[in-house]
């Protein structure tokens, strides 16, 4: 990929939130209401499956392309698994795992979730506070097969969840995987430590995207906001704050 295709991919992305992300649509998603038109139109453009490889069922764009829509997204506050369904896909590819469609999440996110591989091939273990889990179609899964990790992936119809959110709204969910049979399970190139770390790097994404619309707005507001008889952008205190968060911004 060239810079040219870094930036259809990410005027794709933007015209997507701009048109189907609207405040309306962050709200009724912090009511429960799944964003269906913002997902369809995300899931037509292959943005989801971006880390994907063609032949695993992906797009098979860059790492760089896909932190670039990320951070987009962070922009317009998405309240869809995008960035999720994105992390998952890349580790169903690293174990060569081909991704099926609809949204995705993965597990465990924390330290404390411990997920085994029985010899029955049955898994044993929960995960929580799993982003999206009530909206999965699937988990893809870092699991212990005996001391070695693999990937796994499962279906989420019927799993035993827990419902919970985020400060933000957003779901966060406890989910059993006691005596669940996955789908495809295969070795893992990728432990805990790896998957915690470029997790670590998704979020970023979306908050360095979501700290730039706030100066964005921050310095916009103390442009167009007057107290005694002048913009507040003129007050050196104002002015103080908004290279404080500039700064912020500059350091995400």
């Amino acid at each position: 990929m060239n810079d040219s295709t870094d930036n259809i991919i990410v005027d794709t992305a933007t015209r997507i939130f701009r048109d189907l992300c609207r405040p309306d649509t962050v709200n009724a998603a912090e009511r429960g209401e799944w964003p269906k038109a913002l997902w369809d139109a995300l899931e037509e453009s292959g943005l989801p499956l971006a880390w994907v490889p063609d032949e695993l069922g992906g797009a098979g764009a860059t790492m760089a392309d896909g932190f670039s829509v990320l951070r987009v997204a962070g922009r317009y506050g998405v309240p869809a698994p995008l960035a999720e369904t994105l992390l998952a896909g890349w580790l169903l590819a690293r174990a060569g795992i081909t991704v099926p469609n609809g949204p995705l999440t993965i597990a465990p996110v924390h330290a404390d979730g411990h997920i085994t591989l029985r010899s029955d091939g049955t898994l044993s273990g929960r995960a929580r506070r799993v982003p999206f889990a009530r909206n999965a179609g699937h988990i893809a899964v870092l699991v212990r097969r005996g001391g070695d990790p693999a990937v796994a992936l499962v279906a989420a119809a019927g799993l035993p969840i827990s419902q919970s959110t985020s400060l933000a709204g957003e779901p966060r969910d406890d989910v059993s995987f006691d005596d669940v049979v996955p789908e495809a399970v295969r070795k893992a190139v990728v432990d805990q430590d790896l998957l915690v770390c470029f997790g670590a790097a998704v979020r970023l994404q979306q908050m360095a995207g979501a700290l730039e619309k706030i100066l964005e707005q921050s310095v916009q507001y103390a442009l167009d906001r007057s107290q005694f008889g002048r913009p507040i952008a003129k007050f050196q205190a104002v002015q103080h704050n908004l290279a404080t968060l500039a700064g912020e911004v500059a350091a995400a």
